[in-house]
């Protein structure tokens, strides 16, 4: 790989706190796939997550639980290990924008009326990522060296 290209990917302007930012977004992203993909945290599971897509008339739904669940668990991994964050940034923002406009725009802002609140607040996250790179504590860092 040209090594212009990987700086590009790994490299990163970003200090201690952004990898605070990355690290617990990440967390949450984990989460939130392993509900979708294993039924963890009282998730629905590949089976329950499929039912819910094509409920939303995203078909087929096995495929779209297995896209955005995956995206979610292994981007946020990707986030919490600080490996290769800007390709994970890039899958989980396109991820939250799909579940903006599919499930919460028509809510509203506001987390009480199932709004598009928290999925915007993770947005800036995964933007800050794409944006800044990983920061000092990743092993994105690391390859860069």
């Amino acid at each position: 790989m040209n090594n212009n290209i990987l700086n590009a990917v790994v490299a990163s302007r970003a200090s201690w706190g952004l990898s605070i930012i990355r690290i617990l977004v990440g967390i949450i992203f984990m989460a939130h796939g392993a509900q979708k993909l294993f039924g963890l945290f009282g998730g629905g599971g590949l089976a329950g997550t499929a039912q819910f897509m094509e409920s939303l008339g995203l078909a087929p739904g096995l495929l779209m639980a297995l896209l955005s669940g995956g995206a979610e668990f292994f981007g946020g991994l990707a986030l919490v290990i600080g490996l290769l964050v800007r390709p994970a940034a890039l899958a989980l923002t396109v991820t939250l924008i799909v579940a903006i406009f599919s499930v919460h725009i028509g809510n509203g802002l506001f987390m009480a009326n199932n709004g598009y609140e928290f999925a915007l607040a993770l947005m800036a996250g995964t933007l800050a990522v794409l944006v800044e790179g990983a920061g000092k504590l990743s092993l994105d860092r690391l390859i860069v060296r």
